[in-house]
């Protein structure tokens, strides 16, 4: 069995419905749009969210600061999450942590202070400029028990059963494939894992103009 752990973030105000006759763009044109937006944020965040982002952001949505404290300034600038997943519930010493669409690597990086050096945390994103940034991250850090693949959370290279925890930050509302998406986590997380995640949900009606705009999808 596994465990859920979910908790309503920054709610921004986006529905739960379409409505009129607008069609939703392709799964390949979505993740296209995605993948352009967070290349533009592995350069910067100046003006591409409309919420707290960087070391203010974290501090505001209860992340540890002794762990932030020990984060480079540069890496805990790059933080754009819209809540805090490890406020659910605990990441124990010792865990293998699967971190899904780990950007910039801050919540990678929390993760991997988290299990400490007998864990291990592996982080996915679909765009290439972020698992390059993610790598740099880890790096200026000193994190030696992380690494990134490249990949979406539809179709992940990992074993089954290979995760005690998955961890994701306002990414899983970006897939398109969301039925696939949870099959995909619960096939990775080993029997009695846990999933904890921060993200955007939907209020009301979502009007077909805006189910059918890319900018939306990837926003």
């Amino acid at each position: 069995m596994v465990k859920y752990n979910h908790r309503e973030a920054f709610v921004m105000g986006l529905p739960d419905k379409i409505s009129g006759k607008s069609k939703q763009p392709g799964c390949e044109e979505i993740q296209a749009a995605v993948r352009k937006k967070y290349s533009e944020v592995s350069i910067s965040l100046e003006g591409k969210f409309t919420y707290p982002t960087g070391r203010d952001g974290a501090h505001v949505l209860g992340y540890d600061l002794s762990l932030l404290a020990d984060m480079p300034a540069d890496v805990a600038d790059t933080f754009c999450g819209v809540g805090n997943p490890f406020s659910i519930g605990p990441v124990n010493p010792g865990e293998s942590v699967l971190d899904i669409g780990s950007g910039a690597g801050f919540d990678l990086i929390m993760a991997s202070l988290m299990v400490g050096p007998r864990g291990r945390v592996t982080g996915i994103d679909l765009t290439p400029a972020m698992v390059d940034k993610a790598r740099e991250n880890l790096k200026a850090a000193g994190i030696t028990n992380a690494d990134v693949i490249l990949t979406g959370v539809e179709d992940m290279p990992c074993e089954d059963s290979s995760f005690d925890l998955a961890t994701s930050n306002g990414v899983l509302n970006l897939s398109p494939l969301k039925e696939k998406s949870f099959r995909e986590i619960h096939r990775v997380l080993k029997p009695g894992g846990r999933l904890q995640f921060a993200d955007i949900v939907l209020k009301e009606d979502l009007p077909g103009k805006v189910a059918s705009s890319l900018e939306a999808w990837s926003d």
